[in-house]
């Protein structure tokens, strides 16, 4: 009867699993093993991946430094995403064909520099300013806000200035102008429909709705829910920065959970509910489309563009 040690490399379904050991590592293999088939390949593999995961983890840090870092680095990217929307809406709709026009090449060396100026802050506590520790209700983790260091608490200051006070007033700056643009463009246009001896430039009852309203809700709920998914995190920050008694466990959880909810509505302020996304979102998955997907009133635009015309020409 042949052996069943050995490297004989038979089918998997025959043998023992010491016949996949190889000669050099024969000697260290007990007898015990000869009797037990070779593992299932599929089985092999769930391990594998297994050990590969604890392996990056046991590289990288513990469980709550990755679950700290994947917060900070898509909170921050988010926010500043956000931020880059509202600036290309302020180049588009302020400076016009003055402003710089948004490439494929612009956009990607934006998204670029946004994950790089996130990767820095999300880093940075993992070099050793600041840390990343389990916060009060030990479901979540985050930087260290109650350490009374010098460490933790300059590298809180600063993250809040490049992570939340600068792109909120860079949002509330080019929204501002936004609304000021809009709004002399539309008096320019109801002026100009009283030299034309007409109520109003647009066609129909629909279009007949202000511009100016439009924008103003638009920009109203976007910075409302910028302001609503960030303020509490940042809020519970600077309560454990200033020693607050008020902070309990049960009040660090909604900081985490408002912050998170902010990936479910942005995409329904910023995709969905912008009309050349649903119409492009019409022409590639119709059944996936929310609300009107109109194209503009044809007289509407050739008005608006004759108003441009006279605007530049004076």
């Amino acid at each position: 009867m042949p052996s069943l040690i050995g490297p004989q490399y038979l089918d998997l379904t025959n043998g023992s699993v010491v016949d996949k050991v190889t000669p050099d590592m024969l000697h260290l293999i007990h007898p015990y093993w000869n009797r037990f088939a070779p593992m299932d390949p599929l089985m092999t593999k769930i391990l594998g991946t297994f050990l590969a995961m604890a392996g990056v983890l046991s590289f990288f840090g513990n469980v709550c430094d990755i679950y700290g870092m994947l917060g900070s680095i898509f909170g921050c990217a988010s926010i500043w995403t956000m931020c880059m929307i509202a600036v290309d809406r302020f180049e588009v709709i302020v400076k016009g064909v003055a402003g710089r026009p948004m490439t494929v090449k612009l956009a990607v060396v934006k998204i670029i520099g946004i994950w790089v100026f996130s990767a820095f802050w999300t880093v940075a506590p993992m070099l050793g300013w600041s840390r990343y520790v389990p916060e009060g209700n030990l479901t979540s983790c985050g930087v260290d806000y109650l350490t009374q260091d010098w460490n933790p608490k300059s590298y809180l200051i600063a993250y809040t200035i490049a992570c939340y006070i600068l792109p909120f007033f860079l949002i509330c700056y080019s929204y501002w102008f936004i609304m000021a643009a809009v709004s002399a463009h539309e008096k320019a246009m109801r002026e100009q429909a009283k030299k034309m001896n007409v109520k109003s430039l647009r066609s129909s009852e629909d279009a007949n709705k202000s511009t100016e309203g439009k924008l103003a809700k638009i920009a109203l709920i976007s910075i409302s829910l910028w302001f609503l998914s960030w303020t509490p995190y940042g809020i519970l920050n600077f309560m454990g920065f200033f020693e607050s008694d008020a902070l309990t466990p049960t009040i660090s959880i909604w900081g985490a959970a408002f912050a998170k909810a902010g990936s479910s509505y942005n995409p329904v302020v910023y995709g969905i509910s912008h009309p050349k996304y649903r119409l492009a979102l019409r022409e590639r998955f119709s059944c996936l489309v929310c609300g009107k997907t109109e194209e503009p009133v044809k007289s509407e635009i050739s008005s608006e563009a004759t108003i441009k015309e006279q605007e530049t020409s004076t």
